[in-house]
Order: structure tokens, then sequence, then C-alpha cells
């Protein structure tokens, strides 16, 4: 059957709109590329593939039997999270009612959220032990937000960047670190996941799409398997690490870093607490 010609002009309208709508194509998009494929380097490969990467999912005996647990607390009044304004892309209202707020300071019952904790001085068997997952690290793009938006991972390893809107992204890294490659490519809608690898130990690499200025995230790079970021209760872990005394950093995107030292029991847990006020 013949569609009419009003649905036709109709359905070619939505079609043209859609086709504007997200980040700015990079060069290999406008090279008609396939969209969400990224560049053609070799560390864009399929998961199946990756080496040896930090992650969640063991893969070798852990270096020790000691664990670190602690909370990340926040004393005073944190900031009011703001609304932001994504009217310039509607597809980011698409789907969903949720509005988007600033995530600097996720604060919760006086404790912080997405603070990144790594080793950052230990007893050599902590300091030279090797990663234990082969799994890379999830950075989605959802909701015209990157979720989570503190991701953590050891060098060498690899972050799997996805597009799980129906609009254009960005993805641009701006590392410091020689080692760590700048990343600025766009992935099309829901498009394939591009993998990127992370060589050198570096602290809050920022993240940025360049056309919804909104959008950050933040990697980090530790140079030992040991490190975690904060839950929504501030809480984190530390596990299979060797006995000894060690220095534990926490790392806020705007409050910076903290330090503390703790010993650890060859079996057993130490506790590292820290706490963060807006200076």
């Amino acid at each position: 059957m013949n569609m009419p010609k009003t649905s036709s002009l109709l359905l070619l309208s939505v079609a043209l709109a859609t086709s504007v709508i997200g980040c700015k194509p990079d060069a290999a998009l406008q090279k008609s590329e396939v969209i969400g494929k990224g560049s053609k380097s070799p560390t864009d490969v399929p998961s199946a593939s990756l080496p040896a990467a930090a992650g969640s999912n063991t893969e070798s005996a852990p270096a020790g039997n000691g664990v670190i647990n602690g909370t990340i607390a926040f004393s005073g009044t944190a900031p009011a999270k703001i609304k932001i304004d994504t009217s310039m892309d509607p597809a980011c209202s698409m789907g969903s009612s949720a509005p988007v707020y600033t995530e600097q300071y996720a604060v919760t019952s006086g404790k912080l959220a997405d603070v990144y904790v790594y080793v950052k001085d230990g007893p050599p068997a902590a300091l030279q032990a090797g990663p234990v997952s082969m799994q890379a690290v999830v950075l989605d793009q959802k909701g015209c937000q990157y979720q989570p938006h503190v991701i953590a991972l050891m060098q060498g390893g690899f972050v799997e960047f996805r597009n799980s809107d129906i609009t254009m992204h960005n993805i641009h890294t701006m590392p410091t670190q020689v080692g760590n490659e700048t990343i600025d490519i766009s992935q099309g809608p829901k498009g394939a996941p591009v993998h990127k690898q992370f060589a050198r130990p570096e602290l809050m690499i920022p993240v940025r799409c360049n056309n919804h200025p909104w959008m950050n995230a933040f990697i980090n790079v530790s140079s030992t398997p040991f490190f975690a970021v904060s839950d929504a209760s501030g809480k984190f872990s530390l596990s299979g690490l060797p006995a000894g005394t060690y220095t534990i950093a926490a790392v806020h995107e705007k409050l910076g870093e903290k330090d503390l030292q703790v010993i650890v029991p060859a079996t057993g847990t130490a506790k590292a607490d820290f706490s963060f006020s807006m200076k």
C-alpha cells in the first residue's frame, strides 16, 4: 500500500531534524565512516580481545588478604545542585522526565560520593602488584550525562565508551600525563562502543562533550590494582592488600586531595575515614 504524501513528508522532516541534533561530528564522521566506531587505532578493539585491565571481575589471586574500609564524610553545607537547561538539544529530554543537575558535590546525609581513593604509597608487594581483571571499565552517555561521573582503572587498562542516547555525543578527554592519549571522537545515536587504553597513572582526567557543555566526567588511572570510588553513601573498600603501612589518598574534583596513613594487618580489616569541607 502506498504511503500518503503527507506521511512521507512528516517522516522526512523527522529524519532531517534528528540528523542535526547532538554533538558535532568529528572528521571521521564527516568522511562518512561508520557512526560510533571512532578512530581506527589499535586500542579500538572488541571486549573479547582486550588485554588485562583493572575492573571488577577478579581473574587472578590477590596480592594479600588485607582490607581497608572507609567512609568519605562532608562537613558543613554543600553547594546546592543547579538545574541545567538542556533545551539546546531536544533529544536530551526524550524518553526521560528526569531533570539534569550539576554533579560537583554529590552529598547525601553528610556523606560524599564520587571521591577517588587509591594507594599512594605502601609496601613493595602492593606497589608492584599486577592487574586482577580483564574487564574494561564502562563510561556511558545516558540522559545527556556521563555515567558514572567518576571512574577508575589500573594503568594499561581500557575504558569502554558507550552512547545509550538517541542523540550524537562527543568524547573529549584532556590528560596532562605523557603517554595517555587525548581522545576527541564522536559517537552516533546508540553507536558502537569505543575502547581506549590508558597507559600512565593520572588523577582526574577531565572528559567533556564539545557541544553538550554541561556533560563532564573524570577518569582516574592507578599504578596499582588497589583503588575505589566512593558510593552514594560515601563508602569505599580496598581488598587483597599485602600487610604493611600505607598512605591512602582521597581525591575530589573540587575539594582536592587528602592523605591518611593506615596500617593493614596480614589478615583483617583496617579503617580509613576521610572528611572534606568547603575551602
